[in-house]
């Protein structure tokens, strides 16, 4: 009888999710990758962290590989929501979007390092979601508006966001795995006028007019 109490005491003390357990065990999932990357999550620490069995958390996600996937695609949604927001900022001319938006993709790779990695850990499936929750997407949503304003031509256009991407992600690798001096990481970090990353964000967008001479080339953000 008093193990048959003990045993009601116990599970008392774990924490019910009243239905949201799937929700906290993502969010324990995506405390561990903020943590340590992608290859910190794993699920039986996610139970644990949760107060659930392991039985209980693959109820919800069936493997490791589930369970990261699922982190992945909240990470992206972040990546998203963060340069979305930047580029929403102010009055902005199609180049000051674009230039916003290569801003906040590597401004977020510094703040968090652990979930730009799980955004990009090679997963089964691909990102579900709508175009404004991927990051890709709202880099070809700024190319297209430097288009409409006449600065890129369709053909400057073809290709352009695996030219902006490949630049403002090869900086924040960069900066994440210290390959950089202390003072230029720094500047990138402080996003001062004249940075790494301001330079770079500037060769972007002179280099994609330059290939379409015959759009209005106007500099201006």
């Amino acid at each position: 009888m008093a193990a048959d109490v003990d045993s009601v005491n116990s599970r008392a003390k774990r924490p019910y999710h009243h239905g949201r357990l799937r929700e906290a065990l993502l969010e324990g999932a995506l405390a561990l990758a903020q943590e340590g990357g992608p290859a910190a999550v794993g699920v039986r620490e996610v139970a644990r962290r949760a107060g659930v069995s392991p039985t209980a958390a693959y109820r919800h996600f069936s493997s490791r590989e589930d369970l990261v996937t699922a982190v992945r695609d909240e990470a992206m949604l972040q990546l998203a929501a963060r340069m979305r927001a930047e580029a929403a900022e102010g009055e902005r001319s199609a180049a000051g979007a674009l230039r916003a938006t290569g801003a906040a993709y590597v401004q977020f790779a510094l703040d968090e390092p652990g979930l730009f990695r799980a955004a990009f850990t090679p997963c089964p499936t691909p990102p579900g979601g709508t175009e404004e929750d991927d990051p890709y997407a709202l880099l070809g949503a700024a190319l297209d508006g430097l288009v409409d304003e006449g600065r890129l031509t369709a053909e400057g256009r073809t290709g352009a966001e695996q030219v902006a991407w490949a630049c403002v992600h090869g900086v924040a690798q960069l900066v994440l795995e210290g390959q950089l001096p202390d003072e230029v990481e720094q500047a990138v970090r402080e996003r001062r006028p004249g940075s790494l990353l301001d330079r770079v964000l500037d060769v972007i967008r002179e280099g994609l007019v330059a290939s379409s001479p015959t759009a209005t080339a106007s500099s201006s953000t």
